[in-house]
Formats: structure tokens, sequence, C-alpha cells
């Protein structure tokens, strides 16, 4: 929200108090935005709000329920301008008139800014999509992101007294004149501390709670009506407002805020290139937010930051590994990255800002969504619906028979050839088509985690229009399958490598190959996780099936060498031999098992002593000595059938005598 290059020309450090406005009126902000409404505040809005705010539907429908004509009149205020909006958008259409789009533009932001924080934040997220708003709408929604009208000084210097008990000249050693940067909750000084250290100070907006309350009294009882007389609406649009709601009230207290931050920094600010600004809790409150200022440049910003020598695609790909550890390591995730929260810093640092609306979801929610991930990528959509239903997509007395090729026909189309090709909003539009056909509904938790995704998509394809979100999320889900021993992952991990009894090498091989790219992939930590995991009870199964595979590769490799052998011996007796061919399922077999140990020889931090070093503390379980007897009596059936079916072949006459019954094929050892 703070940021250098939008600082206007008179906010120099310095005490605030010689600047006055009219009461009750702001002042413009600099540039284009001088043609914005001056905002006109209520006497009832400079009263101090309560101490602590808590979204409580019950609550606000008992204090508007009985307020019909406001009710009504804000509904109107809401509804018209969008009618008369888009009247002008039709006419324009119908007449031909291109030229007027600029000032659509400049009337959509001026609208949305008028009809408050809720309006704003919808303006915010369409300002982070290049791919669905054009150029002029684009350029103009963005300033919406921290370039918004403030409000009068006196209001906030007035709110710093309240919170803080004090002047902010006695406070702060300096403070801007005007606001840094305003935008929907809040407007920003850039200030000082007596200890020295430069400070960003958020002063939030006057009467806040009232007017967002009164717009989710409004949304949520559309949303009881669709609910009612849609037919074709499914989703619990209630518990999805109210989630929202719940989220945007937390944004009022700037305590919560601050705590969020500092949660965030401990779990998340330990990764290279990633900064968590520090909060002075001395300097804040629940209106007055006091923290570390951080000088950088807004990831859309493209050329600045390639000036400073720093590459902006590495940026977005280290916001999306730490958007990617939010949802499905930790829980606690940022739901508002847009590029007014995300810096740059000078040193090729990510730095996060404003932590007022964050999110968190259940352990068992992100296993199911990197299980989605896998699932999705490998076209798994039997185990795609099935995830649907764990997440609570799909009520679990749902026919999936149906659902599973109805996937099919649609994410086959958007995936495309390969992972690199799959974008979230290709993903989130077909899934929409599919929900009016199936009876799918979007858990509330959901809606901010696809809301989170698209803002950072919608970054990530400012600065690079081919940049993919899940083509960088599989290493990390990879690296995750590979090491992480939560017992849905394992099974998980054994679903993907084995079906119908058969290993699927190709499977682990994309796997290894995609862990790898990750930074933070351990090989030897997957190594004894995996050696872990195979003796534990939870892998009788893959046990089974590596032992069939263990058996078809030294047979193949045995078959390999006696087929050498007896060739090279042949060849110098002088008898004219071909070489035998060997098995093509026996040679597939060895040519995974050689590509598999050149991926793990490629691989960042593989030795080869440590691989061998690990051998006897495996050949020391009594499991391994299982499998050991399991896999001899497996070769010597195999080898026992080979040399029976090649005796009774080559004893049996060129010519059959008619009245002779032939002799019947022996089956095959069971692989």
């Amino acid at each position: 929200m703070h940021v250098t290059n939008v600082k206007p020309a008179s906010a120099e450090l310095g005490h605030p108090l010689s600047s006055s406005y009219p009461p009750g009126v702001a002042p413009s902000y600099g540039g284009d935005l001088e043609s914005s409404l001056p905002i006109v505040l209520a006497e009832e809005e400079l009263r101090p709000p309560l101490a602590a705010l808590r979204y409580d539907p019950d609550v606000i429908a008992a204090e508007y329920g009985q307020k019909t004509f406001r009710v009504w009149g804000r509904a109107l205020s809401i509804f018209l301008p969008f009618l008369f909006f888009g009247l002008r958008l039709w006419v324009d259409r119908f007449t031909g008139n291109q030229n007027s789009q600029q000032k659509q533009a400049i009337h959509l932001r001026e609208m949305l800014t008028r009809l408050g924080p809720a309006f704003i934040k919808i303006g915010q997220a369409l300002s982070t999509r290049p791919d669905l708003v054009p150029p002029d709408y684009l350029e103009e929604l963005t300033k919406l992101q921290d370039q918004l009208p403030p409000f009068p000084n006196e209001i906030a210097f007035q709110f710093i007294e309240e919170e803080l008990g004090d002047r902010p000249e006695v406070i702060y050693a300096e403070l801007s004149a005007l606001p840094i940067a305003a935008a929907s909750l809040g407007q920003v000084y850039k200030g000082k501390l007596k200890t020295g250290e430069t400070v960003a100070v958020k002063v939030q907006r006057p009467g806040l709670a009232q007017n967002i309350a009164l717009d989710m009294y409004i949304l949520r009882g559309l949303a009881v009506w669709a609910m009612k007389n849609i037919k074709r609406v499914k989703s619990d649009l209630i518990a999805i407002t109210d989630e929202l709601a719940t989220r945007i009230f937390e944004e009022l207290d700037y305590n919560q805020e601050g705590r969020n931050a500092e949660r965030f920094a401990e779990l998340y600010g330990h990764m290279p290139e990633i900064y968590v600004p520090q909060i002075y809790w001395q300097y804040t409150g629940r209106r007055v937010l006091t923290m570390e200022w951080i000088t950088g440049t807004k990831l859309t910003q493209l050329d600045e930051i390639k000036a400073q020598g720093i590459d902006p695609t590495h940026l977005i790909d280290l916001g999306v590994q730490c958007s990617l550890r939010q949802l499905l390591e930790s829980g606690f995730f940022h739901a508002d990255p847009h590029p007014g929260n995300l810096l740059a810093m000078a040193d090729g640092r990510l730095a996060y800002l404003d932590f007022g609306m964050m999110s968190e979801i259940k352990p068992y929610q992100r296993y199911g969504l990197i299980e989605a991930i896998v699932h999705l990528v490998n076209r798994d959509f039997e185990g795609l619906a099935q995830d649907y239903v764990n997440l609570g997509f799909l009520s679990p007395t749902t026919d999936l028979a149906p659902i599973i090729p109805a996937l099919a026909e649609v994410f086959n189309d958007a995936l495309g050839a390969s992972v690199a090709e799959i974008n979230i909003k290709s993903i989130t539009d077909k899934l929409s088509g599919l929900m009016y056909d199936y009876p799918f509904q979007v858990p509330a938790f959901f809606a901010l985690i696809i809301r989170s995704l698209v803002t950072l998509e919608g970054i990530a394809i400012k600065v690079d229009p081919d940049f993919k979100v899940l083509s960088k999320a599989y290493p990390y889900v990879a690296k995750r399958l590979l090491t992480d021993p939560a017992p849905e992952l394992r099974l998980s991990l054994r679903d993907l490598l084995f079906k119908d009894g058969s290993f699927r090498w190709n499977r682990l091989e994309n796997l290894l190959k995609n862990a790898r790219s990750n930074q933070d992939y351990d090989l030897d930590l997957a190594i004894d996780q995996a050696a872990d995991f195979l003796f534990s009870e939870r892998g009788d199964f893959i046990r089974t099936n590596l032992v069939n595979e263990i058996i078809k590769g030294l047979d193949t490799i045995g078959q390999t060498v006696w087929h050498n052998l007896t060739y090279g011996l042949r060849e110098r007796a002088g008898l004219t031999v071909e070489r035998p061919a060997i098995p093509s399922e026996n040679q597939q077999t060895l040519d995974h098992l050689k590509r598999v140990w050149n991926i793990l020889r490629e691989t960042r931090g593989f030795d080869q002593n440590k691989v061998l070093l690990l051998v006897p503390r495996l050949l020391a379980r009594p499991e391994t000595q299982k499998m050991g007897q399991q896999v001899v009596g497996g070769l010597a059936q195999r080898v026992a059938v080979r040399l029976l079916r090649e005796f009774l072949l080559a004893s049996q006459p060129d010519v059959q005598d008619s009245r002779q019954t032939p002799l019947p094929a022996l089956p095959a050892a069971r692989i």
C-alpha cells in the first residue's frame, strides 16, 4: 500500500498541522483523480466507533431490518449507477463510438469509488485481469489499489489521538503533510519514530463499519432470494457471503491485521527473498497501524523493476511458491494479493503488505487440493471426481458415473497437451459451466482461495502473458508427494504410481523430474521417507507390487546377460546366429529403471555413497528379507516356466500327426 512512486510532490516529511480542509470534505488527490467527487462525511461517522467489531448477520439484520427506506435507498444507489453505466455502454456500441472507452473507464472507476469499499475491492480484483479487462479500463481500475481520494487530515489525526493517546506531533518525530497512498479501507502517511525508524502509519476511513454492514445486509438478502427463487443456483450463496463479510470485518481491526502480519512472518518470513515488515505495537490501535516503511515498486510496473536489474518473472515465481506454501502447507493465506500489496524491493526481495484480509483452510482441505492437482495434471478424472466429493463440491451421495466423463470432456479441452498449458482461469471457467448441469456447489472456504489464485495469476499474466500458475505449482506438489509423511499424501502417491496392480513408471519419472526443479526439494529426505513408508504397515501394498517390478527388472537383466553371453560364444565358434530379442515388456522395465537412475543422478544433492549406506540398513529389516524371499521365489518360478516352455516347444515334432492332440500352452507366471 505504501510505494515510492505514488508519492505526491507535497508529501514531504514534516508535521502536517498546517494543512487544513473544509470540515467533512476530502481534498482531491492528484492527476486524474481530481475529477473524483469529494467525500462528504456524515456527522455520525465522526463519532468514535465501537471498541471491537465482529460480523454477526443477526445483529446486522436487527439493525437494518426495520430501516426499509434506508435499505432501499442504498440498494437503488447501487443498482441505478450500474444500470446507467450499462445503458451508456449499449449506446456507444449501438452508435459505434469507440473513442469514449477511456471516458467510460474513468466513469466506472469514479462510480466504484463512490459506492464504497466493497465495490472498490471488486474493481481491485478486476484490475489484475489483463486477459479480461480492456487496457483503458485496466489503467483506471489500477488506481483503485492505492490512489483513491483521501479523507481529511483532521479526522485521521483525531483517530490517531483517540487510539494512541496523544496528538501525532507528540507521538511521531515526523509525519508527511499528506497521505502517501489511499486505499479502500484506509490511507497511509509516511513517518518517522523518535527512535529513528521510518514507518508507514495507516489510518482507517471513518464510517466503514456502518457502510459495509449495510452493503452486506443487502448482498445477503440477494443471496437468500437467489437461493429460494433461482433453481440453477446450487451453491450456498449465504455461506459464501458470510465468509466474505467476516473477512472484510476483520480488516476493520488493525490490531488483528498486526497479529496477522506477525503470524505471516513467522510462517513464511524465513523463505529466501520474501520480506514481511515489522509491526510497532506501541503505535498501533484498532484504527491506526504503524509498521515498517517498505520502499519498493509494484509488480505491474515492469520497466521500473527491470531498470533496477530485477527479473519480474522471478518475483512472480517467488509469489507463486509462497502462495503454494500458504495454501497447501500451513493453510494461513493472504486473500488479497493485488499489486498494491506486493512490492519489489531494490535488493530483489518480494515484500508482502496489508494483512487485513487473511483466511485459513483446514488440513484435510489442503491435502484434498494437492490430490486434486495431481489428478488433474495426470488426467485421472475418476480420482478428480472423488476429490470434489472430499472437498465438499459434491455430496457424498452423488452418482459420479455421469460426472466423470463430463470432467474428462471439459478438462481435456482446457488442459491442452501438457501441464505447461494449464491456467487457473481455464479451470474455473470450465468448472463453472459444469456446475449448471450437475449438482456442484462452491464451498464457502473456497471462494477466497479462488479470489487469491485468480488475482495472483492476473498479476503474473501482466508480467508474462505465457505464465501458467499450475505449471509452476506442480514441482512443489511433486516434492510434497515424495517427501510429506502425511498418510493422506502417502495414499495419494500410491494411487498415482499403481493402477490395476501395475506400476506406472512414467508417473514416477514425471514426479522426480518436477520435484527436482523445486528449490526446497531434499532428495535425501525423499529417499529416507520413501524407505520408511515402504516398510511401514501402510506400505504393504507397494511392497507387493514392487516385488513384481523387481522380479521383472532382474529377469530382464538376467536374460540380457545370458543372451549376450551365448551370442558371443556362438559367434566365436563360427556359428551364424541372430542376436535374440528381449521381450518388449521386460526391455521397457529396464529402460524405465535406467531413466529413473539418471534422473536421480542429475538431481541436486544426489550422493551415490549415501544411497549405498542406506542399503545395509534396509537389508537388516525383516520386511526386506521377506521381500528377498519373494523375489527369489518369483525369479525361480519365471526361470522354471521359461525352461519348461522352451523344452516342450523344442521337443515337439515339426509336423504333428493328425490324430495327435496339440499340447496345451502353459500359463505364464503372473507378474
